[in-house]
């Protein structure tokens, strides 16, 4: 559904339309965004204000005990009378937990110290579609009082974390999904996390305000001098025809085929889109 995943929260179906037009998909958010007394507001919404639900995804409450557990069952209820089948689920902690979802594809939100280090059990599930990090949540669970340094850049348990989600998604096949960036009115600093992102695998990231959009957008979508040389690249291994070769002076392998590949994918889809 990405690059750029718009949070929304389900509380504001003014909202709702204006969100779908200026992202590529659309999280209406059941969870933190919305105030305790007006869950059941936002839970009717749902079926009130309906999106498509190809490029919707449900954040629902976190699955467990206590107030939380109540409203993630009464999620549960209100998406049965809806058309959407992607859910995110909040602070996920355990493959168990995604087995209460059995009938939904899940984003599993890794942010919490136990979601990280759970990340490839969940993963492994076969309903996971994709992982998702949270830097707040995280340094929360951990008695922390923030993720980032006093220039901007992510602290080293956050880091860690972060690698720990993506290589856990990717070691089975799974999409992983960069966090949001909150320093809204920063958009150079999100556009150089969107580029870190796209370079290291992930394959969206998450946003909290339309005007980041366009920054992940631009992060995703290859220039033209990148699919260039990408496609001369691609067409010089097949007069190769042999496993390693040079190209512009520099030894061509698998690896880097596959780098150009995805180059050239990304570039296909942004068209498409």
């Amino acid at each position: 559904m990405g690059p750029a995943l718009l949070f929304c929260p389900a509380d504001r179906p003014e909202r709702f339309a204006k969100a779908a037009e200026r992202a590529d998909a659309v999280i209406l958010d059941l969870e933190d965004a919305v105030a305790p007394d007006a869950k059941d507001y936002a839970r009717r919404n749902l079926v009130e204000v309906p999106l498509d639900p190809e490029r919707t995804i449900v954040r629902l409450n976190a699955a467990g005990r206590g107030t939380s557990g109540v409203h993630f069952e009464a999620d549960l209820d209100a998406l049965e009378a809806t058309p959407y089948r992607t859910v995110m689920l909040a602070k996920a902690e355990a493959p168990e937990q995604l087995a209460l979802l059995r009938s939904y594809r899940v984003v599993a939100l890794c942010e919490t110290a136990a979601g990280v280090l759970a990340a490839p059990a969940i993963a492994a599930e076969p309903n996971a579609v994709a992982l998702m990090w949270g830097a707040e949540d995280l340094v929360a669970s951990l008695g922390g009082m923030s993720s980032r340094t006093d220039d901007g850049a992510y602290r080293a348990v956050a880091l860690h974390a972060r690698s720990a989600v993506l290589l856990a998604a990717g070691a089975h096949g799974k999409a992983a999904i960069d966090a949001v960036y909150t320093d809204i009115p920063d958009l150079a600093g999100l556009a150089a996390e969107s580029a870190d992102a796209v370079a290291s695998g992930f394959a969206a990231k998450a946003c909290i305000h339309p005007n980041q959009v366009a920054a992940v957008r631009a992060a995703y979508a290859p220039s033209a001098e990148a699919v260039a040389g990408a496609l001369a690249l691609l067409a010089a291994a097949e007069a190769a025809g042999t496993g390693v070769f040079q190209h512009d002076g520099k030894m061509i392998d698998g690896p880097i085929l596959r780098h150009a590949e995805t180059v050239v994918r990304r570039s296909r889809t942004q068209h498409a889109g």
